[in-house]
């Protein structure tokens, strides 16, 4: 098998529809962070982006799209901005993993959202842990019938605040697909606050990602898009989303929602009507990704599985990088396992959120202003 790197920026429209053959062949890799699209965009604004190609003959049998960072560091595309990452390929193809390294010039790739039991990846699983789905093949109705099953009172209470939203701050509206840019700064700015609020690090504070969900917004096909939805409160924004999709699965991304509604829990209300908007719109599935929130476990109606792994060639980078890296992926995975643990971290970023504003604001606080 001969292996070519090239940028995806330089794929030409072959290779680039080769690409979409190649991921509509195999549902497991029904994601857009896995698109040629997306690839390529993050190419527009990242200069360590490559895709190696993989060659069978005359054929094309794969791409593994990748970042290589400094000393051969190998990163899955997009990192920690996205949920899924892997090799596009033929169903079955096992390629020598090291020799992809080799010729991808790469010491190590540490992966931990990769799409469970690719054949090229699977001896290099450390672990493979569930992402919950909301499946609407069967239609929405199916799918809220479920939901009623995983938690009758907490549909109840949803529904009752909705209705409470509507009630007192005006009737709801739900928009799907919005095109408006004004719309998504708004959500951006929201997301934006929500990060600094619970102590996690501002992703909206890069220009670059700023940047790509411009360009992902901007995106309309049929096979890859930008879907930004919106709920409404009479004529004033309250929650929203903004994330990807293919032809049949939205993967989310950004959920945030106005602070002053809070109340009226807008998040998972917005989530149920953009869950209806999706399946109305044709979409087979809602892929909330792996870990984190409560609600995941009782709006979800199926699963998929990611994997946690390392790969790597003998060298004094790829030993530096374990030894950076082994440990806090460990501590995480311990955190993530134990609700208590990761409420408790939950409430220490917080903490430490409130404190950073606080301190922020006394420093903008002009002397003598008490």
């Amino acid at each position: 098998m001969k292996i070519n790197v090239v940028r995806p920026g330089e794929l030409g429209a072959p290779e680039r529809a080769r690409w979409r053959e190649l991921q509509k062949a195999d549902p497991s890799l029904d994601n857009p962070f896995l698109s040629v699209e997306f690839a390529v965009a993050m190419d527009r604004l990242r200069d360590y982006v490559r895709v190696a190609v993989l060659q069978d003959g005359d054929r094309i049998a794969g791409f593994f799209p990748y970042e290589r960072h400094s000393f051969g560091i190998g990163k899955p595309l997009g990192g920690f901005l996205t949920t899924c990452h892997g090799l596009i390929a033929e169903p079955g193809l096992k390629a020598d993993a090291r020799a992809l390294l080799r010729a991808c010039k790469l010491t190590v790739f540490d992966f931990d959202h990769l799409v469970a039991g690719q054949p090229t990846f699977a001896p290099y699983e450390s672990d493979v842990r569930p992402a919950p789905v909301m499946d609407f093949t069967a239609g929405f109705d199916a799918w809220i019938e479920q939901v009623r099953a995983n938690s009758p009172k907490n549909l109840k209470t949803v529904r009752y605040k909705e209705r409470k939203l509507g009630r007192e701050q005006g009737e709801l509206r739900f928009e799907w697909a919005s095109p408006d840019p004004e719309v998504l700064r708004t959500l951006l700015a929201w997301k934006s606050d929500q990060y600094q609020r619970t102590g996690r690090v501002d992703r909206f504070a890069q220009p670059w990602i700023v940047e790509l969900t411009d360009l992902m917004h901007a995106e309309r096909s049929a096979d890859f898009s930008g879907v930004l939805t919106m709920l409404y409160s009479g004529d004033v924004p309250v929650a929203g989303h903004f994330g990807l999709r293919t032809a049949t699965t939205l993967v989310g991304w950004f959920p945030a929602y106005d602070t002053a509604y809070a109340r009226y829990s807008p998040g998972i209300v917005h989530h149920l009507q953009m869950a209806e908007a999706a399946a109305a719109s044709g979409l087979h599935m809602v892929d909330m990704g792996k870990g984190g929130k409560e609600y995941k476990d009782w709006l979800k109606s199926g699963t998929l599985y990611v994997a946690e792994g390392r790969v790597s060639r003998p060298s004094p980078a790829a030993a530096v990088h374990w030894m950076g890296r082994t440990p806090f992926n460990k501590a995480r995975t311990i955190v993530l396992d134990r609700p208590s643990l990761y409420k408790a971290a939950d409430r220490v970023l917080k903490g430490f959120g409130r404190m950073r504003r606080s301190i922020q604001h006394d420093v903008k606080e002009p002397t003598g202003a008490r």
